[in-house]
């Protein structure tokens, strides 16, 4: 079992944002994501920097802990450019990025650039090009391609990744075709748990029971391409379900333990954040980013 933060780029870098991403390599966080997005929710009038400028700073601020995005999707971006910049990042990070990958929402992003949010299909579709023409484009030097929703020509990336063959994906996926992909393209998959449990006032075992039925049909989409589900990293977003993890030391361990049981290897904490839906005691974050593994295993 790893353990990992999401950082929200909420805070100047030099009022205190380069020292939060040490801090996390500090406390031995296997990697420290951030959101992409143009504003999320509660902060959308509130300070929020870029993803990309943000965690190039951070490759160049730590030297150990793998740094990512939770997630990127196709809401405001292009494979063309993204792939430059990712591969930028790769070289900067000395092969320490992971690209988290999802097919987006209904959020700020969606319509930020003008136009109308796309309907759940189109999202779906949008993503299974965005994702097999990024992944074309980070493992091929020179790539023409004409989609029905994104083109390249001629679109160089030389030198390519410092990871070989490219860098890994992380696809945040719970529908058929998302898990398709994650099957398909993904090192890792990822989830937040069932929006539909959380949202009814489900329990944490009801929670537990939905993801279990994720797991399952995870599994079969690697199995209908020929390829074993154990390949694939499991990581856990968590926030957005009953559980309440970063409660206390104990709470943590409990969901570690059960989340362990069903699969995952890895799971992922919000860095406090006061007065917003990631408050939590700092102290308590702290013992359990030192602490909360060794106890699991103690179990």
């Amino acid at each position: 079992m790893r353990l990992s933060t999401v950082i929200l780029p909420v805070r100047r870098w030099s009022e205190g944002g380069k020292e939060v991403w040490q801090r996390a390599e500090e406390l031995g966080f296997h990697a420290a994501y951030t959101y992409d997005h143009l504003s999320w929710r509660s902060f959308r009038d509130q300070t929020w920097f870029g993803a990309v400028p943000t965690l190039t700073a951070a490759a160049a601020a730590t030297s150990r802990m793998r740094l990512g995005t939770l997630v990127t999707s196709p809401n405001f971006r292009h494979p063309v450019t993204l792939a430059k910049e990712l591969i930028s990042l790769d070289d900067i990070s000395d092969g320490r990025f992971t690209l988290g990958i999802g097919a987006g929402g209904n959020g700020f992003d969606a319509t930020a650039l003008g136009h109308e949010a796309w309907s759940p299909r189109e999202r779906a579709d949008r993503f299974a090009e965005f994702t097999a023409l990024l992944d074309e484009l980070l493992t091929q030097d020179a790539v023409s391609y004409r989609g029905e929703h994104y083109s390249a020509d001629e679109a160089r990336n030389i030198p390519g990744c410092v990871q070989r063959p490219r860098l890994p994906f992380a696809v945040a996926a719970t529908g058929p075709r998302g898990l398709k992909l994650a099957a398909r393209y993904g090192q890792a998959w990822v989830t937040t748990g069932d929006p539909k449990v959380a949202n009814a006032g489900g329990t944490p075992a009801e929670s537990r029971e939905a993801i279990r039925g994720q797991i399952e049909r995870l599994e079969k989409a690697c199995a209908d391409l020929g390829r074993d589900p154990a390949e694939l990293r499991k990581i856990m977003l968590t926030g957005f379900s009953p559980d309440r993890p970063l409660e206390s030391l104990d709470a943590f361990v409990d969901f570690a333990g059960s989340h362990a049981a069903l699969g995952f290897d890895e799971l992922v904490v919000h860095w406090p954040i006061a007065d917003s839906v990631f408050e939590a005691d700092t102290a308590v974050f702290e013992r359990i980013a030192t602490e909360g593994l060794a106890q699991l295993g103690a179990r």
